[in-house]
């Protein structure tokens, strides 16, 4: 057991010694990563037991409580998503407090550390921390959600449904009459009414207009569901067709409805399974990859993106955020231990990052309601929090 254990510390010393060469880089980012990993299982294990408890309300006899938990421990990945950037910011506070209070930080700059080294130590941090929350925002996190979901939609016999009353609402591509065939000029809207744990739509409704807005018929559904060959099998249709008559005066224009029921029909549509999904749920829980297939799918519907373009750039951005929390925590290793105690640094801290939360999400609606450019509105928090950063190491290594 003790040769395992030092071959395995062996390995992760070399595996440092590649990503830190130097013996002040790998003391830095060993106190940095065991403080992360503690504060991160903290905060993990804080916000489950709110979740676990928000849950209770739900428990039922068929939704039990390991049902319940089960449900909680599979959202945990997003959790942890969410809580990462705090999380490195408060351990990395800890750990520079620790050595302004020892006097440690200042031997490393008496034997020559200056900022701009400092900074290029925390990049190389931030590294790893950046792709592991990549990978689960992208990859663990979407689909330990999906699972979940369907745990206790399964259990409760729920649906997904929307936000509206009376559905969801998507803007489609005009096919021939039966269904079938090329797009033609017009635009058909669907309205679903929810979707199913097992993807089937229900209470589906559908308004198709020519290039001049002129409704041309309105058709309704008991259910649907896609099949393998990417087309809605609908079932219990009933279809409502509007023709104009000749008329001599065209502003009294005639038409007759004609209303039949088609027990099956087969209908091509460019709305997907996926893209209803999308829009059942928020942008901000969204995958980069979903993100992106929808806003091209808004874009070519010429429909407003803003929301999900804007979702999008946060999400490519936020891996990259821990840097910007650790150099915000590197100004603390500079202050003098009677600029105040450990625990006043590390409650500055919290502060400190729940205002980065608070001013992110702020800005996001801005940038929806003044329409500005959907990078800059991701761009800019940072930005202003990592100049911040920077405005005080200023300061604090002149002092």
């Amino acid at each position: 057991t003790q040769m395992v254990a030092a071959s395995t510390s062996k390995s992760i010393a070399a595996k440092m010694s590649w990503l830190f060469p130097k013996i002040y880089e790998r003391y830095f980012a060993k106190q940095i990563y065991i403080s992360f990993g503690f504060i991160l299982f903290a905060l993990l294990a804080l916000f489950l037991f709110f979740d676990i408890l928000s849950e209770l309300g739900s428990v039922n006899t068929k939704y039990t409580m390991p049902l319940a938990l089960l449900h909680v421990l599979l959202k945990t990945p997003n959790r942890m998503v969410e809580i990462i950037p705090i999380a490195g910011l408060i351990g990395s506070i800890y750990v520079f407090a620790m050595m302004a209070s020892q006097s440690e930080f200042t031997i490393f700059r008496v034997a020559g550390l200056d900022i701009k080294q400092s900074l290029f130590t925390l990049i190389k941090i931030s590294l790893p921390i950046a792709i592991l929350t990549l990978v689960i925002s992208e990859g663990l996190g979407p689909y330990s959600e999906k699972i979940s979901e369907q745990i206790r939609m399964e259990a409760l016999g729920s649906t997904f449904n929307s936000q509206f009353r009376s559905g969801v609402w998507v803007k489609d591509k005009l096919h021939d009459v039966d269904g079938s065939g090329p797009i033609k000029p017009g635009v058909r809207y669907v309205n679903v009414g929810s979707i199913d744990q097992n993807e089937e739509i229900r209470q589906i409704r559908m308004y198709e207009f020519d290039p001049n807005y002129r409704l041309l018929s309105i058709r309704s559904a008991a259910s649907g569901r896609f099949n393998s060959q990417g087309v809605w099998e609908l079932n219990n249709v009933s279809e409502t067709r509007f023709i104009e008559k000749r008329s001599n005066d065209p502003l009294d224009a005639v038409y007759t409805a004609q209303t039949k029921i088609i027990p099956k029909l087969n209908l091509e549509s460019q709305v997907t399974p996926q893209i209803l999904n999308v829009l059942l749920i928020s942008p901000e829980k969204m995958s980069i990859v979903s993100l992106g297939r929808f806003i091209l799918h808004l874009q070519e519907n010429k429909q407003d993106a803003q929301r999900h373009t804007i979702a999008f750039w946060k999400k490519v951005i936020y891996p990259f955020i821990i840097f910007v929390m650790l150099a915000l925590a590197l100004p603390f290793a500079f202050m003098k231990v009677r600029a105040g105690s450990v625990g006043l640094k590390v409650f500055g801290g919290i502060m400190l990052g729940m205002s980065f939360q608070l001013f992110n999400t702020l800005f996001s609606s801005v940038g929806l309601l003044g329409t500005l450019p959907p990078l800059f509105t991701a761009v800019f928090p940072p930005l202003i929090y990592l100049l911040l950063a920077l405005m005080a190491l200023k300061w604090v290594s002149r002092a």
